[in-house]
Parts: C-alpha cells; structure tokens; sequence
C-alpha cells in the first residue's frame, strides 16, 4: 500500500552487501559492510563525471558545443547513488542535465561527448546534443529539453511494463522546478492510481534556475508532494552516495515488488550556475562557499583517506585515470565526424513515411 509522505532518514548501511568483492564486518565506521573495491569504484566514478563535466564545459567555451549545455558539477553522489540502485535492465529517464547519468548508466564517455559535439559517433549520431541523449540498449530513454517533459513519459513506460506484466522498474529524474507544473502532478495522480512501478527523484540543488525553492515553492519540503497521492515520499542527503543509494535501492525494489512508485527527493548543491553560460550572479558569497564546502566528491575522497579506504597516492591516482578517460572521450569526439547534410530527416520517423518533406533551408519549395 502506498504510505503518506514522511520526512524519514537515511537507510541504515551498517552491513549493507556489497555487489562484489570482500564485505567489511559490520562493526563500528561509517563505511562498515562495504567493500574497498567498491567505495574506490564509486569515488573513480564521481570523479569521472566531475572531470568529464570540466572538459564539456571547456568544449563549450571553444565553441565545440552548441546550444545549451548544464552540467552535473556539484551532483555526482546523487548521481552516482540513484543509478547503483537500478538494475542494466531498469529504465531512466532525466531532465537536461544528464551527461553524469549517461555514463553513470553504462554509456561510454567517448559517446556522450561525441553527443554533445554533434558527431555521428554520438548517443543520438550527433543530432540530440546535451539535452538530447539517448540510448535504448543502455536504458536511458531519453534526456528533455521541456521542463518536465520526461515525467508523463516514464509514467507510460511504467504503465507499458506492468500492463506486459515485466519486473522492470522506471526511474524519473527531474530538478525541482519541475514539481510546479501541471504533467508532475498529473503524471504522480495516474502512477499512485494504477500503482506503477515508477520512482519519481526530485534533484534538489535548491535553485530552479535563478529562483530558491523557498521563494518559488509553498511547500518547500519538496517530497511531501507525494502526500497528495497518497504515495511515500522521503527526502535524502544527495551529498551522501551511500545514502542515496540505499533509499533508492529501498524505492526502487519495492516498486519493482508491487508496492507502488514513489517520490525520492535528493538534496544537493549545485557548484555553478545553472547552464555554462549562467555566471550565477544571483547567488550570494555564503551561499557559493556553503556550496563549495558540500562538494561531494572532495569530501568522499578525504572520507575514503580517513577511513583507511585509500592513501593519498592511491586516491589520486584514481583521479588521473579518471581525468585520462575524460581527456580520451573528449578526444574520440574530435576526432569523430559531423553528420552529413543529406542525413538530417533520416531519423525523422522510425519507419518511412510517403511523401514526407526532405527540403533544406536553401532548396526551392517546388
């Protein structure tokens, strides 16, 4: 049965399993029962997604990168924690900032940049860019440009899996600005109504662009949301990787159950602005070093050294294979090619459609 939304902490980790390697004991330490090879896999992934976002935004100042680009800095334990709670087969779909998803989904890097250059080696042959990625073999059915886009969609893929009697589950994530909207209510009414196998995953990095959620929101407890549907909802610290993980791995299983979606706020800082672009000038001194203090990946290193998980040799050579397979995905987009003209209605329909319009700008209308 779906629970009213409550303010609930972190799932316990004390003997949580590890997927591989050795398990620690479940003694004292906040890493007890998990495995080192695990947690070093987690920080070299966050780390991943940290430099793999530095270069896209480089790429984007030398004008490699058109259009709009938003970046995951300051959200990679959320990222990194939501998407160890899925299963290769389990479906996602995000909002415009999905680059750290798509990796942290199993997509090679090399791929997602080539995406956002607009090469044909891309996740969308280099027609989709930053917030286009796309990927059916990976799970990832889609980034969205629209606010709140991909909400009504994931609850009709979650409708499409129950009706075909399937144990996937659909994990919808979404900012915080897209809780006003009309689809988000709409879409939570119909997964709460038909108890769909759906976690929706509010990332709250407490700016919906410009504006604080305290400013734009009346109930700025954003998980409390999921009352209204008589779903569960619960908030969680989206700096912690290993919280996040285990309150997604918590939802999502008991979606997968039958128990019913539910909405999972993660609360996060975000380290810039809100696309490259954005010099974030709306923000305070306070509030940019309350950021800069919460950096997820900064802090899971030092946490990692302390706990004995890591030395500092081994933490940092973990961040230069990681800024090495960035480098590397940035050069495979160089050194793939543009799509050619002729291909831009290609994909226009997923089978061919007679009589359907292939003029370019400068061809004549007849």
């Amino acid at each position: 049965m779906a629970q009213t939304a409550t303010r609930s902490k972190p799932a316990s980790r004390g003997g949580t399993k590890s997927r591989r390697g050795s398990v620690r004991g479940s003694g004292g330490g906040q890493f007890a029962g998990e495995s080192p090879e695990l947690l070093q896999d987690y920080f070299h992934e966050m780390t991943l997604i940290r430099r793999f976002e530095e270069r896209a935004a480089q790429g984007y100042t030398q004008a490699k990168i058109g259009g709009y680009c938003h970046l995951n800095l300051g959200e990679e334990a959320t990222v990194v924690g939501l998407m160890r709670s899925l299963r290769s087969s389990d479906l996602l779909y995000t909002n415009y900032r999905e680059h750290g998803y798509a990796i942290a989904k199993g997509i090679e890097p090399g791929r997602v940049m080539a995406e956002l250059y607009g090469r044909t080696t891309g996740t969308s042959k280099g027609w989709g860019g930053s917030m286009h990625m796309f990927d059916v073999a990976a799970g990832l059915l889609g980034g969205y440009g629209i606010v709140g886009g991909q909400v009504p969609l994931a609850t009709g893929a979650a409708l499409a899996i129950d009706y075909r009697g399937g144990d996937q589950v659909v994990m919808c994530q979404m900012g915080d600005g897209t809780t006003n909207i009309g689809a988000f209510h709409e879409a939570l009414n119909i997964a709460a109504l038909w108890q769909l196998p759906v976690v929706f995953v509010v990332v709250n990095n407490q700016l919906g662009m410009g504006t604080t959620v305290d400013k734009s929101s009346a109930e700025s407890d954003l998980y409390k949301r999921a009352a209204a549907y008589r779903m569960h909802g619960e908030r969680v610290d989206g700096n912690d990787v290993l919280a996040v993980r285990d309150a997604a791995t918590r939802l999502v299983e008991q979606a997968r159950s039958g128990g019913g979606p539910a909405l999972l706020e993660a609360v996060s800082e975000r380290l810039k602005g809100h696309s490259v672009v954005d010099p974030a000038k709306y923000r305070s001194e306070e509030s940019v070093e309350k950021a800069k203090q919460a950096d997820p990946v900064a802090n899971f290193r030092a946490q990692l050294i302390e706990a004995g998980i890591v030395d500092e040799d081994a933490a940092s050579e973990i961040e230069r294979k990681a800024q090495a397979e960035a480098d590397a995905a940035v050069a495979f987009a160089d050194d793939s090619p543009h799509p050619d003209p002729s291909t831009l209605f290609d994909y226009t329909y997923a089978t061919p459609v007679a009589n359907d319009s292939r003029r370019l700008p400068a061809d004549p209308v007849f």
